[in-house]
């Protein structure tokens, strides 16, 4: 939750990586969006491809030609500039919720973690999305795999759950083998 400690992490992920290519896997997913500060270890370590959601959400957007995007996520994302690195190499712009907003994501989504969700997390990530929408942003991504539980809608913003472009790109992925 605090972005500290995570890299304990690495271990796990390259040792199941190396299990899922030994049992012979064609590809690896990974589908949570915070993990991806570590993509290139689980990478370095194995032969096979490492789909990334971060890299699709972002082939996605270009491919469909929005310009300006929101970024809800978690503050370990955030932290981390996952998303903002990748729109940047792809000249796409962003927005991110200021350090208010960013505290207050990071409780409703400890809460659909915990399986805690309420109608009131919903309601503060629509107040987030209206923000976005006063910064001129085309949609918006829901950059943590857990929100598409809360299943925002917003009138005028496009809102593109990256787990949903993920799993459409991993059965792409599989329909070619």
């Amino acid at each position: 939750m605090n972005n500290r400690g995570s890299e304990r992490y690495i271990p796990f992920l390259v040792n199941e990586a190396k299990r899922l290519e030994k049992a012979g896997a064609d590809f690896i997913v990974m589908p949570c969006n915070s993990l991806h500060v570590f993509i290139e270890e689980i990478r370095n370590a194995v032969k096979i491809p490492v789909l990334s959601i971060i890299e699709e959400t972002v082939k996605f957007l270009k491919k469909n030609k929005f310009k300006k995007v929101g970024i809800v996520s978690t503050s370990a994302t955030i932290q981390n500039k996952l998303y903002e690195h990748a729109f940047e190499k792809s000249d796409i712009a962003y927005v991110t919720p200021n350090a208010f907003q960013q505290a207050k994501m990071g409780k409703f989504i400890l809460n659909l973690v915990t399986g805690k969700q309420k109608n009131s997390d919903r309601e503060e990530l629509i107040k987030i999305i209206n923000y976005f929408e006063n910064k001129d942003v085309d949609c918006v991504a829901l950059a943590c795999t857990d929100l598409q539980l809360l299943i925002p809608k917003h009138y005028t913003l496009k809102i593109f759950d990256t787990m949903k472009i993920f799993a459409d790109t991993t059965v792409e992925k599989i329909l070619e083998l």
